[in-house]
Formats: structure tokens, C-alpha cells, sequence
């Protein structure tokens, strides 16, 4: 189970990681906690749509049939954009949600999908965007609480996922992004559709890798095709448009993960499978 904050998040993220167990017959499901209403869009991607949340949604649809996910969960959040955004102020804005009502939100959701591995941002929620982070701190309570009989009883039978880990983005690509830019006399410091977005800050973050998983070629090509049906994600300045492709892993890589639960063991092996090991 991949829990993310809007539609694309699982493209853009571990898509191919999420492609691959999907092809070896596991069960994967992405659990969305908003729309993706906040920002804009070119109007051409918005025909035929009466809000630029619906249009998401229809994308989400896209690339969730071309990654072959079982099922796509929202949580019925509202996408709270970046800091200073109107809709940070939205009263059903994800980050106005209280922390614990989008831990209960996510244990009556494990305990009715009864995942063995959880996997959802890293702690800085990839790029600190706010909504990432508020579903990582809700994803890590949420693991540990959907056990616990004496929390949330209301919201099904107790069930322990066996592993959480934490995608992390490829900081080799990132740096490239960043030199790249400043080549182009671009400020890195400021990417992003709207500027909001600090490259060079993100760039500098380094979390430990526990788990490497080699994606084939057929899982990176359903990911290219998953990140196709976001247009509106993915369209605007060329520049624009090759960064969020090195970013979102542009050729043929490994995916990594930093293990949260259980905590892995000083130099151990790197994990080649979210599942070794388990029973």
C-alpha cells in the first residue's frame, strides 16, 4: 500500500517500484488524501472537466490502469498547495487537518486492506511540500496504531502491516538538476511552476538507503506511461518539463527506500525486496 497526498504522487514517486510487484501479482493499492485541486492548469487540460480536481482524478484513473494498481483509495482531503497558497487556508485543507483524525482515516484504511508493506514519503515529504509531510507523520502513526486494539476500536479489527518504508528521490539526478539550472541561469532555489520549490535545499538532504529495488525495463516503461497521463502535471516550459522527468527518474534506475519498521540492522545487506525475508 502506497499511501500518497495527490494524484501523481504515485507516478512521480515509486511507480516503478509499485509496476513491477503489480506485474509479479502482488496486490497494490494507493491510497490518495486529496483531489490535487490546489494550483493550475493549461485550460486545454480542463475540457470536458467542471474543476481542475476532477481533471486530476481522471489522470489519476490513467496511470493507476497503465501501473495495473488494484485499487485507487481517497481519503477526501482538499489539497492545500504550498505555504502562503489561498487554499493553505481551505478548511478542509489537508494540512488544517488535525493529526489525529488522518491516523484514523489511514488505520480503518490498513485494517480493511490488511497491507504487509506501507510505503509513503520520506520525512521531508520528497521536496517539504506540506501536504507530503503531513502524510508521512500520519502514515507512521497510522502503521503502528492499526494494531493496537485500544486505538480507534471503532474502525474495524486490529492489523499488522509487517514493514513501512519511506520512498526516497535519487539525490544523483537532483544535483544534476540543480548544476543544470544555474547553468541555464536558473535559480534552483526557486523551481517549480510557481517558484515555490527549493532544489538546492532538497538537494543537500541525504536519508540512509535500506532497500534498492531494480526496476525492469517493462515497469519503467509503464511508469514513463503513468507519467504521460498527467498532463497537466507535466506540461509548460521545456526546461520545466525535464526537470520533473530527470526528477521522476527519466531512464532506467533503481527506486530507493529508507526502512522505517521494523528498524534495520546497522550495516546490514541493502534489501533487493520489500517482501525478504518475510513469511
Amino acid at each position: 500500500m502506497f499511501v500518497g497526498a495527490h494524484p501523481d504522487d504515485e507516478s512521480f514517486g515509486p511507480g516503478g517500484t509499485l509496476a513491477a510487484y503489480a506485474a509479479a501479482g502482488v496486490r497494490v493499492v494507493y491510497v490518495c488524501a486529496t483531489r490535487g485541486e490546489a494550483g493550475t492548469a493549461d485550460p486545454r487540460h480542463l475540457r470536458g472537466f467542471s474543476t481542475l480536481g476532477d481533471a486530476r482524478w481522471a489522470e489519476l484513473a490513467c496511470a493507476a490502469q497503465t501501473l495495473r494498481l488494484a485499487s485507487v483509495i481517497p481519503l477526501g482531503y482538499r489539497d492545500s498547495g504550498m505555504p502562503g497558497a489561498a487554499d493553505h487556508e481551505h478548511p478542509r485543507a489537508l494540512v488544517r487537518a488535525p493529526l489525529e483524525d488522518l491516523i484514523r482515516d489511514l488505520v480503518r484504511t490498513i485494517r480493511e486492506v490488511q497491507p504487509h508493506v506501507v510505503v509513503t514519503f520520506d520525512p521531508i515529504g520528497g521536496y517539504r511540500h506540506p501536504d507530503h509531510i503531513a502524510v508521512h507523520r500520519a502514515t507512521a502513526g497510522a502503521f503502528h496504531a492499526a494494531s493496537d486494539a485500544r486505538r480507534f476500536p471503532g474502525v474495524g479489527p486490529p492489523w499488522a502491516p509487517q514493514r513501512l518504508y519511506y520512498w526516497i528521490p535519487r539525490r544523483g539526478p537532483l544535483r544534476f538538476v540543480v548544476r543544470a539550472l544555474r547553468l541555464f541561469g536558473r535559480d534552483p532555489a526557486r523551481a517549480g511552476r510557481n517558484r515555490d520549490v527549493d532544489l538546492a535545499d532538497i538537494a543537500t538532504v541525504d536519508f540512509p538507503v535500506h532497500a534498492r529495488i531494480r526496476v525492469s525495463r517493462s515497469a519503467v516503461a509503464r511508469k514513463h506511461a503513468a507519467l504521460a497521463c498527467h498532463r497537466s502535471q507535466i506540461t509548460g516550459p521545456f526546461l520545466l518539463r525535464r526537470v520533473l522527468w530527470l526528477l521522476a527518474g527519466g531512464f532506467p534506475a533503481d527506486e530507493l527506500f529508507m526502512r522505517a519498521h521494523p528498524a534495520p540492522t546497522a550495516g546490514g545487506a541493502i534489501e533487493r525486496d520489500l517482501f525478504e525475508g518475510m513469511q
